[in-house]
Parts: structure tokens; C-alpha cells; sequence
């Protein structure tokens, strides 16, 4: 089958599982229920409002309560303003322009607010994004007619295996200072690449530090504009924020997940508020707001005059607002051309302001995270596509076990890893861990190949203590317990803070509260998150490290590192299911964010049926690791 009918037949059956549970989830539940699943703001309060492109109107809001809920509400994202007074018939649709903190801004489609917006009761709730699955098939769709083509769909055809990439020599590569030998044969084979280079990434192996020379390199020697993208937001601005230090012109389109200055001044609302135009823009905005304003006092009292008066007004408005759109128009099209760097999301990569834009690079970092269509949407736009990340980490989020099973799970870097070894530089040398922590997942996913740096390599938390630990609970009776689509495990949960509580005690006595030791307390379950986040409450000798101490799923710990890490595997029952932590490489993701001392805690006679696991609690025993968690109950 044709390469990317086959993705997009794949796409649409990911599509239509998708849609399904968001109709499942919205369909029958209440306004509360849509809240505590992340998908809605309730209530929310209008704090402003001012008019935008295309006779649209853009609605600023803050949500007042259930400020802890973590929501999907997110810059991009197709949305609705409603009003539970009537949520059938009093609702507007629109796209979210702006989220931070407890603000959003949603621009609706109407020119000006409606009337049951007064009664209160309001509140935005996302619905289903068909926008980012358009945006994929699009892309897919392009590329698949650009293939054809026999210069420009040079790139496509070597993505898809039809032709090999091809390097230049360089004959006078350029030493970037700080980096190590690995690192600087990736940015040489970078610089060297026709039209494709891979950067694989293992963990604490330096790629953003990089990656970011490597795009300093070709903006300044090449002189090129270089589109830099990521599937997640986070990571986005963590290359945004490094770019902008190397003292480039950086432009985020969209808007950061982190709410920072630094950031901030990088988005692009930000720099176009600092245009020298923009006084102009707000002065038309003003202008054609009062007109507006005059024209809602004919709303009650209606004839014939009134209505032509109205009608000369909302004219007199669209004409300004026409003006303002070219003003603002001129000011990004200046914006843009005058950035170094442009960042954005994988699918931000076709906002509006840079839809039509061609680039000479394009930079995909953690491509081992990003779902394949996705990537094609930046890529359509470039000659040359650098993938840097590690497809033996986190895999891409998909809904449907089917698109998985039959290929959606594979991912761009990994396809182009297999076709063209020669185009892969291994980070081999990594910053982070002791190498006792580091050597097991080295072993099993990189070939033996990693080092530890000498300033990590033989850190530990006190002189003497053990790198990894396993606490085995085998014959103690921790039995998980079903909790809905997840599982819990109680009586491990408690146990985890028994061992931690003592481990803190000895810290006491190696360090201050000012030097204490960052914690990562970890599961993969997120019923076993809440009962573990609940047991921390419990134990009040631990509160005083309350801002040490994190607790939460492997998946948001990707990219995150921290002196110790303690990780409870919770499965135990007698059939030997383990479930989801059959993905190793969430476990690898796990294991290795840990700096000075890991320690896994599980039930032997449940995991051993892995051998990964098998292997992993051998391991610890061959560093004089293993425990039996009957040692710490005493």
C-alpha cells in the first residue's frame, strides 16, 4: 500500500477512537464531571473584551475556582463559551488564543458578546480538535504529491526510503567550546547533512545543549531562518528559552505552558505590542470598539432610522477593523522575517502567521515522542529536517490499540534510525547519573555504549551508600487492588513511605535543610499518584521537604532529573500481570531520572515473568542492591 495512504488510513482510525471518547466523556456528564476530566473552565468571568480578525470578537476570562484541576484547555485549541443557564442553545464557538495561570482568552466566532453572557453561569470547555487531524491529513496529502516532484520532493522521498540522504565534507569543522566528542560529531554531521541528520539523545546525554549550538552554527554561518519544533509545549520552551540565551532572535509562536518573562517576551503577541506600529492598531481597535458600542444602543428600540444608523455604524467599525487587520498584518509579516529562530508546536508549525513560509532547516526535537503525521506538517515546509531525540523513551500518546498495532506507535526517527545508520550521531556520554544507575539501562537499550561523565559518575548520596536498591515485596501480602482503568496498591504505598521517612532521617545527618537532597517519588498508575500524594500529607516528618519532594506518573517526570528517585512499581497478584509496565521503555524513562540513588520497590514473584525485570532485580542483587522489603518492616 502507498506510504501515506497507509498513514492516513491509520490516522483516521486514531481520529475516529478519539472523537469517541470525547463524546463518550461529554455526552452524558455534567458540567462538574467535564471539569474534573480537564476539559472544562466553570465558572469562568469575563474580564474583557476586544475586537479581533475577520469581524470576530476576542473574549479574555479567569477562572475563579477549582484552581488545582490540571485541564486541557490549551493556545490552538477549538473551544466554546456557554452558559449552563441553557448550555444547548446559549454557547459560541471559538479558538483559544491565549492560556496562562487562571487566564485564557478565547476569540469567538461573533462580533460582539451575546446578550446571556450578563446572567453569569458562564464557562469554556474545548471541543473535539478536528483542527489537528486536518492539519495532518493536509500534510500528509502534500507530501504524498511532492514526492512526485523530482528536486523539491528530494526530502520526502529520502523520509520515505526511496533515496539515500547525502553529506558534504566539511573541511574545516568549527570546535564549539564545552562540548564533548560525541556532541560535536553530531553538530559537525549536522552542519555536513544535505537533507537529513539524526541526533539520538539517550538520557542526561546533553541533546538540547546540542542542538542548540548546532542551530546557532546554521544561523549564523548559513545565514538561515530555522524552524525549530517539538510535539509538547514544554519542550518548545526549553528551546525557546536556551536560543534566546546564545543571544538569537527568537520567535514562539503560540504561548508557553511555563508562564515566564523570559518566555513570555519571545511570543509573538509580546513582540508585536513592542511594534513601533501597534499604537496605531490599538487606535483603530478603540476607535472601531466605540463604533460598536453606539451601535448596541439601538438594540431595544428598533425602526427603520435606527436600524440604518445602526447598520452605519457596524460598517464604519468592519472598514476600521480592515485597517487593522493590514496594520497587523505588516507588523508580523516584519516579525517574522526578521527572526532568527521561529518555534512553535508540531502542529503550531502551520499557524496562520507562517502557513506559507518555506525553510531551509527544520529542527524536530524529541521525535521519538511525536506521532508520525504530525511531523509531516513542519516538514512539508523544508529542504533539510534535523530529528533529534530517543525512540527508547516515551513513545507518542495513542488512543487506538489498533492504529498502534498496525504502525501509528512507529515513529519518523525510528523508521529513518533503521534506513540510515549513517545519518545517526549516539550522544554516548551523559551528565546525570552514578554509572551503577546508568549501566542497566545502558545494557539493554543502547548497546552497552553509554559512559557517565567523571563528575557524576561515582556520586552518591553519602559516602558508602548504594547506588540502586530493589526493595522486593514478594510474601508481604501488598495486593493490588482494581480502582477503575488504573490500580492502587495501599499497603506498598504506605511501605514507600516508611522506607522514605527513615532514608530522610540518615540525609539529616549528611545535610542541611538548605542542601537536602531533590526527591522523585514515581508510579505509572495514577490511582497509586493519588493514595501516594495522600500518604505524604499523612507523614508530618516529611512535610519540612515538602518543596523537595515530587510525586506523579513516569510520563511527566520525561526530561526531568532528580537526586533520588523512588519508584513503586505496584503490580502484585498471583496471575502475573503486569500490564502496562510491559512498556520498558516507560520504565527506562524512570529509572533513569535519577542522579545519586534509585531505589524500586515491587513484587518479584508478579514482575519476574518479564524478563526485563527478571534481569533488572539480578542486576541490582550484583550490586549487593537487593532487599526484601521483610528487612524494613521491623
Amino acid at each position: 500500500m502507498d506510504y501515506f495512504k497507509k498513514l492516513a488510513d491509520l490516522l483516521k482510525i486514531e481520529q475516529a477512537e478519539d472523537r469517541e471518547a470525547y463524546l463518550k466523556l461529554t455526552s452524558s456528564t455534567s458540567v462538574t464531571d467535564r471539569r474534573a476530566a480537564g476539559l472544562a473552565w466553570y465558572p469562568v468571568a469575563i474580564t474583557g473584551t476586544e475586537p479581533s480578525r475577520g469581524d470576530y470578537l476576542n473574549v479574555e476570562a479567569v477562572r475563579k475556582t477549582h484552581l488545582d484541576i490540571i485541564h486541557q484547555l490549551r493556545f490552538g485549541s477549538p473551544a466554546v463559551l456557554f452558559s449552563n443557564h441553557d448550555p444547548k442553545n446559549n454557547r459560541v464557538e471559538g479558538v483559544i488564543t491565549y492560556q496562562g495561570g487562571d487566564r485564557i482568552k478565547i476569540n469567538i466566532f461573533t462580533e460582539e458578546l451575546p446578550d446571556w453572557c450578563r446572567d453569569g453561569k458562564l464557562g469554556i470547555e474545548l471541543l473535539f480538535d478536528n483542527n489537528n487531524y486536518d492539519e495532518m491529513f493536509a500534510a500528509l496529502k502534500q507530501a504524498a504529491k511532492l514526492r512526485d516532484e523530482p528536486t523539491e520532493g528530494r526530502l520526502v522521498q529520502i523520509l520515505t526510503g526511496k533515496k539515500a540522504p547525502v553529506f558534504h565534507t566539511i573541511t574545516n569543522p568549527l570546535t564549539v567550546a564545552g562540548l564533548n566528542s560525541s556532541q560535536q560529531l553530531a553538530v559537525d554531521k549536522i552542519m555536513s547533512a544535505q537533507d537529513l541528520a539524526i541526533i539520538h539523545g539517550p538520557p542526561g546525554t546533553g541533546k538540547t545543549t546540542t542542538l542548540v549550538q548546532a542551530i546557532s552554527r546554521m544561523v549564523r554561518q548559513n545565514k538561515e531562518q530555522v524552524l525549530v519544533v517539538a510535539p509538547s509545549n514544554t519542550a518548545v520552551d526549553l528551546l525557546s528559552e536556551k536560543l534566546s540565551l546564545e543571544g538569537l532572535n527568537v520567535l514562539r509562536i503560540g504561548n508557553p505552558a511555563r508562564v515566564s518573562d523570559k518566555l513570555t517576551d519571545l511570543t509573538l503577541d509580546s513582540q508585536m505590542a513592542l511594534h513601533p506600529y501597534m499604537k496605531e492598531s490599538k487606535r483603530l481597535k478603540k476607535q472601531a470598539a466605540e463604533f460598536k458600542n453606539m451601535g448596541h444602543k439601538y438594540k431595544r428600540s428598533f425602526g427603520k432610522a435606527e436600524r440604518d444608523q445602526r447598520k452605519a455604524l457596524f460598517d464604519e467599525a468592519h472598514k476600521i477593523m480592515k485597517e487593522v487587520a493590514k496594520t497587523e498584518e505588516y507588523i508580523i509579516s516584519d516579525l517574522v522575517s526578521k527572526a532568527q529562530v521561529i518555534t512553535a508546536t508540531l502542529a503550531g508549525a502551520n499557524h496562520y502567521t507562517i502557513r506559507n513560509l518555506k525553510f531551509g532547516t527544520v529542527v524536530i526535537d524529541e521525535a521519538g515522542q511525536a506521532l508520525e503525521p504530525a511531523c509531516w506538517i513542519p516538514i512539508v515546509k523544508a529542504q533539510k529536517v534535523v530529528l533529534a531525540g530517543d525512540h527508547c523513551q516515551l513513545s507518542p500518546t495513542i488512543k487506538s490499540d489498533e492504529a498502534a498495532r498496525k504502525g501509528l506507535s512507529t515513529t519518523l526517527i525510528e523508521k529513518c534510525i533503521s534506513l540510515y545508520p549513517e545519518a545517526v550521531t549516539l550522544l554516548d556520554e551523559q551528565y546525570r547519573m552514578h554509572h551503577a544507575i546508568m549501566a542497566y539501562s545502558s545494557r539493554v537499550f543502547y548497546n552497552n555504549a553509554l559512559k557517565a561523565h567523571t563528575s557524576v559518575a561515582n556520586h552518591l548520596l553519602f559516602t558508602g551508600d548504594l547506588p540502586m536498591v530493589f526493595i522486593d515485596t514478594a510474601g508481604c501480602g501488598f495486593d493490588e487492588k482494581p480502582a477503575g482503568t488504573s490500580v492502587a496498591n495501599p499497603e506498598e504505598a504506605a511501605f514507600l513511605f516508611r522506607y522514605l521517612e527513615k532514608l530522610a532521617a540518615t540525609l539529616e545527618g549528611h545535610y542541611s535543610s538548605t542542601d537536602f537532597p531533590s526527591i522523585a517519588v514515581v508510579s505509572p498508575y495514577r490511582e497509586q499518584i493519588r493514595l501516594l500524594k495522600e500518604q505524604l500529607l499523612q507523614t508530618p516528618s516529611l512535610q519540612v521537604y515538602d518543596d523537595l519532594i515530587s510525586v506523579n506518573t513516569i510520563d511527566s517526570f520525561q526530561g526531568q532529573e532528580r537526586d533520588l528517585v523512588l519508584i513503586g512499581l505496584t503490580r502484585s497478584n498471583s496471575e502475573g500481570v503486569i500490564g502496562f509496565l510491559a512498556d520498558i521503555r516507560r520504565m527506562n524513562v524512570a529509572m533513569t531520572r535519577a542522579r545519586k540513588k534509585l531505589v524500586i520497590i515491587g513484587d518479584s514473584a508478579t514482575l519476574s515473568r518479564l524478563p526485563f525485570y527478571a534481569e533488572m532485580i539480578t542486576y541490582a542483587d550484583s550490586l549487593g542492591g537487593y532487599q526484601s522489603a521483610w528487612e524494613h518492616l521491623g
